[in-house]
């Protein structure tokens, strides 16, 4: 990294932040380096599914990527019978490979046994996956912030305590500033000094972040209006919601620098952290479980006493001949794993499926193919797996980029917006299939072949 670095934005929201973040993953290194910033950190809110397409679209253009999460933390015991408070987020970034195996293993705690809570970690979930991760304390809005909103002095400063102590030399106290009209917006306003206090007490170091959330300061009213999308709400409502700045931009290290002018180590610390963090997501075959010493042959013993299993109790649809034949055309080693998810200890079966003989005899499939006309497996199916959010996903951040760009037409604009709540309801319909329970094995979102 070049010595001339001044400043790194740590704190970013691309699209993959649905329905919040408007920076295209595609236009980011461009963005990056016609501000002259060697290096970025993207940290979408409660997911990584970014990580894989962001690690080789940053590097293939000479950008460092530095892989992190905003991650909703509930800092705050539960009360009986009160309902529970809700989470404040902070931000991780990853130093090493292991920092980011804990940063997916605490995706995983963000969603599993939550019992209709928010999704969220436990401040027991970060000591125990605490290894090679750097945490930012989250801001005015993170939880030491929410404290100190509500006047809470001790609390906090307990937090930040236990905080320092799960991530030894890694807790950066995040200050940011989103200067408007008026001023600073009251939660920075009302805690910027606490945090300088508990800092200089604590010696725990500054960082300036400005989470970025769209590109251009012009791109406000039409976030603004994607914000408003996500939670049901109308740009004129009365009634309160939430609500950013126009300051939330990707702006450039000359002006984070002039912002923070008072405070130069919380500039300077920002290329510290990207120095401190050393690794990228990368392509790896599928990590399967091994079964046995040879797998085929333990495939070819399973589906042979499974079909002698099956022929005792159905009607054979043609003879044991040309079942052995089958059997012996070629085992795929997927079924291995197959057979332990679907016929597990509740001896659940399989759904039906048409992978042919292997796969009925060894109780995947409830069908038996030869009887009900299907092909076998082997004949070849071509299935191109795709997040079926991608298509739709991509046309709805079109749609918004047209209306960030539109004149003051208000008629249109009200028309875009009926079209896009449209487009947010047909995502809801049709959840991507795969679950935050399996960002362990994948880190990410399954990508496409090319990252154009």
């Amino acid at each position: 990294m070049s010595s001339a670095s001044r400043f790194i934005h740590l704190r970013l929201h691309s699209e993959y932040s649905l329905l919040e973040g408007a920076i295209r993953l595609k236009k980011l290194p461009a963005l990056c380096a016609s501000m002259d910033m060697p290096a970025v950190a993207l940290t979408e809110t409660n997911n990584l599914f970014s990580a894989l397409e962001f690690s080789i679209a940053a590097s293939g253009a000479g950008i460092q990527p530095i892989l992190g999460c905003q991650v909703d933390v509930g800092y705050l015991a539960a009360v009986p019978g009160e309902r529970p408070k809700p989470p404040a987020a902070l931000v991780l970034l990853a130093q090493s490979e292991r920092g980011y195996e804990n940063l997916m293993k605490l995706n995983s705690c963000l969603y599993l046994d939550k019992d209709g809570q928010l999704p969220q970690v436990s401040l027991e979930d970060l000591e125990r996956h605490s290894q090679d991760l750097i945490c930012l304390s989250g801001g005015a809005y993170g939880p030491v912030g929410q404290l100190l909103q509500t006047g809470q002095r001790p609390a906090a400063e307990q937090l930040v305590k236990r905080l320092a102590k799960a991530f030894e030399n890694r807790l950066y106290i995040e200050l940011q500033r989103h200067p408007g009209e008026n001023g600073l917006p009251e939660a920075e306003r009302r805690t910027e000094t606490a945090f300088l206090e508990i800092a200089y007490e604590m010696a725990l170091p500054l960082v300036a972040t400005n989470d970025v959330f769209f590109p251009k300061s012009d791109m406000y009213e039409a976030h603004d209006a994607l914000i408003c999308i996500a939670e049901g709400a109308y740009v004129d409502q009365q009634e309160p919601r939430r609500k950013l700045t126009a300051q939330h931009y990707f702006k450039s290290p000359q002006e984070m620098i002039a912002l923070f002018a008072d405070l130069p180590e919380a500039i300077e610390n920002t290329v510290e952290i990207a120095q401190r963090c050393a690794f990228m997501a990368y392509r790896r075959d599928p990590i399967l479980p091994k079964f046995a010493d040879n797998e085929v042959e333990e495939l070819r013993r399973q589906a042979h006493e499974g079909l002698e299993k099956r022929l005792a109790v159905i009607p054979p649809a043609v003879s044991q001949e040309d079942y052995q034949k089958l059997l012996n055309e070629g085992y795929n080693s997927d079924m291995n794993v197959d057979a332990s998810l679907l016929t597990g200890e509740k001896g659940q079966k399989g759904f039906p499926g048409s992978e042919g003989e292997p796969t009925t005899s060894m109780n995947l499939s409830e069908v038996e193919p030869l009887g009900e006309g299907l092909f076998h497996g082997q004949d070849g199916i071509d299935i191109n797996h795709k997040d079926p959010n991608e298509e739709l996903r991509a046309k709805f951040m079109e749609m918004f980029e047209e209306y960030a760009n539109m004149a003051g037409d208000e008629e249109e604009k009200k028309r875009r917006m009926a079209v896009m709540r449209k487009e947010k309801d047909q995502m809801k319909r049709n959840p991507s299939k795969r679950t935050p329970m399996f960002s362990h094995q994948l880190g990410s979102r399954m990508p496409n072949e090319d990252f154009e």
